[in-house]
């Protein structure tokens, strides 16, 4: 028998209590104390270079930073069908933008093009300042720098690791200790709640474990931007509800500029700055949460009651 001197000592993450997670709960909470100095240095390089990136983009004529990213009069078509009809919206810097709509109304094709995988037929997309819509594949890798993308399947790498697939941006950088990024990739795992899976395939895991990963290698790139395609699909109420706080302390503490495409309207509320609701090709409505309550608009009101439905409290 162990005496008193032998006992097992607790590990950071045997807390007596457990952690009460909100958007002010600083994002290293979780993280194991080994790695928190290392990656809290990252994360408030992060911050820092997200708030730079503000003071750098081009003002209005009120000496305010214009939009982060901007839709102009964008339409896309597929042959015959027109996906987007002279759509606009934009999103201010720090802000969580969400995408509303039913299937096929544009809002995945959307995010595509914000990275240069799909162009416009007419219009303009700015991201960071600058307009993306004649850049070549070597202009949108510099944009893609600035603006990471967590697919609905994950878009991990299957033949690797979760913890090589968090650490390949990391890699890319080529400033970096192998003992640097074993700590930063740990802590990332941690802080999106996968603590302990980086020797497991992509294949091991859950849908919503599988979002979690590419939210964690989306951070280790250190973006501007990330932008989220239907997050919470096919993943359980407790797991929506974390990565809803993952994201809202992501926007709130490295100041994250984020665009959500969602089905999920109490998701929306929790997150959204403002909405942008798709509806056959076109932007129907543009505005604050608030204000899309108060539209009489009678195909965004025929959503919004299908909703409340489909979604008792």
């Amino acid at each position: 028998m162990a005496n008193d001197d032998e006992q097992e000592q607790p590990t950071p993450h045997q807390e007596s209590e457990p952690l009460v997670v909100d958007a002010d709960t600083p994002l290293i909470a979780e993280v194991s104390e080994d790695v928190a100095a290392t990656v809290g240095e990252f994360m408030d390089q992060a911050a820092a270079q997200n708030e730079a990136a503000v003071d750098e983009l081009p003002e209005t004529k009120q000496h305010k930073p214009i939009s982060y990213i901007s839709f102009d009069q964008v339409s896309k078509s597929f042959g015959s069908f027109e996906v987007l009809k002279n759509v606009s919206f934009c999103v201010n810097p720090g802000e969580t933008l969400c995408i509303l709509g039913r299937s096929g109304v544009g809002k995945s094709v959307s995010l595509q093009m914000l990275l240069g995988f799909l162009k416009p037929d007419s219009g303009k997309i700015l991201v960071a300042g600058e307009d993306i819509t004649t850049f070549s594949e070597n202009q949108l890798q510099a944009i893609r720098r600035k603006v990471s993308m967590v697919f609905q399947s994950g878009a991990l790498f299957d033949s690797i690791t979760v913890g090589e697939n968090v650490a390949f941006p990391l890699r890319e950088r080529g400033d970096m200790e192998d003992d640097q990024i074993a700590q930063i990739v740990k802590g990332l795992l941690e802080m999106v709640g996968v603590a302990g899976m980086d020797t497991l395939l992509p294949s091991d895991l859950s849908t919503g474990m599988k979002r979690s990963v590419a939210i964690a290698r989306a951070l280790a790139a250190q973006p501007e931007a990330v932008l989220y395609d239907e997050p919470t699909t096919m993943v359980d109420p407790l797991m929506g509800h974390l990565l809803g706080n993952l994201i809202e302390r992501l926007k709130q503490q490295l100041h994250l500029t984020s665009i959500v495409v969602t089905h999920d309207m109490r998701f929306a509320r929790k997150l959204a700055d403002r909405v942008v609701f798709l509806h056959q090709g076109e932007a129907r409505f543009f505005g604050t949460m608030e204000e899309m309550d108060r539209s009489d608009d009678p195909v965004l009101t025929e959503f919004l009651s299908l909703d409340a439905l489909v979604l008792p409290v």
